[in-house]
């Protein structure tokens, strides 16, 4: 069939695969994703949960209010048994959101409906080839795209991964559990069960006769999807009896299995969400890791393919975003062994717990979870340096985050830039004048010294501070945007 080109196909419409969308779709970047459903509807609520830095994120871009309106905010970082509260934290949402991934598909469909990004529904990925100058894209249907790029959303078993021949290290499974949305003809105990296998709860849903029900299997679950009878019996197994369960939503099993791509990118392919890491899912990081992911690589992409930076910025994506999933990956491990309670680790969960109280521990692991306390490597300098803008109340009424809507850089200026000469980006780093009299305060890191300017990229990390003078803003310019116009 007839071959159609684009600047990025996009194969997988999850969240992760969705915001990359909507990154370049607000880039003006000719995008088209794949998705193999026949639209964003999900049956069941299937996984949740935002953290602090991707509600940032979505604030950036100006819908986060959408998404709040349909969550739940709440305190739900975990370190042990210990609820670790971040209300102190200096963020405007210095919490977690609970919302279903029905929900957030939904809503970002809705956003994506509204951009000039296109969806090819009930198709997927079959195969590609890359060369100097592309990337050729088949697809199921028999027709086949041509894009710049091809960045491969696909999820944990990944087809673009393994096409691409990028090796995906990590530890097997050990454990498994059942996921489920189910009727039951019993009342089942209240809250959440740990003991010598895992974790387990039933938690009535919504609609007052539906239960969301977790239960780790004794023995490591393999092989195909998952049947009512293979969660019943995993109940009755911890609780004695199954409750009555029938009529099921869905059921579906997940395990510790922990796995990082080698490489984010192999020439003209590249990975982001599920596709680059899996993990166990304890503390709820899979998504907000993926929708991260998206919001490094996309102002990068759209760069390069409109011609204003060199091909070589999109190194950085790996060099970035490979270590924050590698330490993510680490937490989830920690957690997932803190689920048992035996004999044995029941001790080790009460003292690890019992850091969480104290302060300064508590704020290490938050930061971590909440992903509020990234710095990227950028060179010697200011604290800024590397790390997430905080969103300031500027003298004009404006916060720094509406200034990040489009997903565009900014170059903020707080009196410091006198008569440095950025015309030549003109076209691509708006400059903008603003008044700041208040405290620099950091996650973790705490109170810093105030800037006289400071360059956000579009994914709202500083790429460089001005201290009184301009010296080497050009440079950090040319780095990140491309040479002058």
């Amino acid at each position: 069939m007839h071959e159609s080109e684009h600047a990025v196909v996009i194969a997988g419409g999850g969240p992760a695969g969705m915001m990359l969308a909507a990154e370049l779709a607000l880039a003006q970047v000719d995008v088209v994703m794949v998705e193999r459903r026949p639209d964003h509807v999900l049956v069941g609520s299937r996984a949740g949960g935002f953290h602090a830095r991707t509600l940032e994120v979505l604030d950036m871009r100006g819908v986060v209010d959408r998404f709040l309106a349909e969550g739940q905010t709440a305190q739900a970082s975990m370190l042990g048994s210990t609820i670790l509260d971040m209300s102190d934290f200096p963020t405007r949402h210095p919490y977690s959101l609970g919302i279903w991934q029905n929900q957030i598909e939904r809503i970002m469909s809705e956003w994506l409906g509204e951009l000039p990004a296109r969806i090819l529904y009930d198709r997927e990925v079959t195969g590609f080839a890359q060369d100097d100058d592309g990337v050729t894209v088949q697809l199921s249907d028999g027709a086949s795209l041509r894009a710049q790029y091809l960045v491969g959303c696909d999820g944990g078993r990944s087809l673009i991964r393994k096409q691409a021949g990028i090796d995906f290290p990590g530890l097997d499974a050990t454990r498994s559990n059942l996921i489920a949305e189910v009727e039951l003809t019993e009342e089942p105990p209240p809250g959440v069960r740990h003991d010598e296998i895992g974790v387990h709860g039933l938690n009535r849903l919504e609609d007052g006769r539906t239960f969301r029900v977790i239960v780790t299997e004794r023995e490591l679950g393999v092989g195909s999807e998952p049947s009512l009878r293979d969660l019943s019996a995993a109940l009755i197994d911890v609780f004695g009896t199954d409750f009555g369960a029938h009529s099921p939503t869905w059921v579906s099993r997940f395990t510790d299995a922990t796995r990082q791509a080698a490489t984010y990118r192999a020439g003209r392919v590249l990975l982001a969400g599920d596709s680059a890491h899996i993990h166990y899912p304890a503390g709820g990081q899979g998504l907000s890791l993926g929708v991260q992911d998206a919001v490094n690589l996309g102002w990068k992409l759209a760069l390069v393919v409109g011609g204003a930076a060199p091909d070589t910025l999109l190194d950085t994506y790996h060099a970035e975003r490979h270590p924050v999933g590698a330490r993510a990956l680490e937490h989830t491990i920690v957690q997932a062994a803190l689920q048992r309670r035996d004999a044995r680790m029941a001790p080790l969960v009460d003292l690890v717990s019992a850091f969480g109280e104290m302060d300064e521990p508590r704020r290490k692991v938050v930061g971590t979870i909440s992903a509020l306390d990234i710095h990227y490597d950028l060179g010697e300098g200011h604290p800024l340096l590397g790390r997430r803008m905080p969103d300031l109340d500027l003298g004009d009424g404006r916060r720094v985050f509406d200034l990040l809507h489009d997903a565009r850089p900014v170059l903020l200026d707080l009196g410091g830039l006198g008569n440095a000469d950025v015309t030549g980006w003109a076209d691509r780093v708006p400059v903008v004048a603003a008044r700041y009299d208040g405290v620099w305060e950091l996650p973790v890191l705490g109170v810093v010294r105030a800037p006289s300017a400071v360059l956000v990229r579009p994914d709202g990390y500083v790429a460089w501070v001005g201290e009184g003078s301009a010296d080497g803003l050009t440079d950090a310019l040319a780095t990140w945007f491309g040479a002058a116009a």
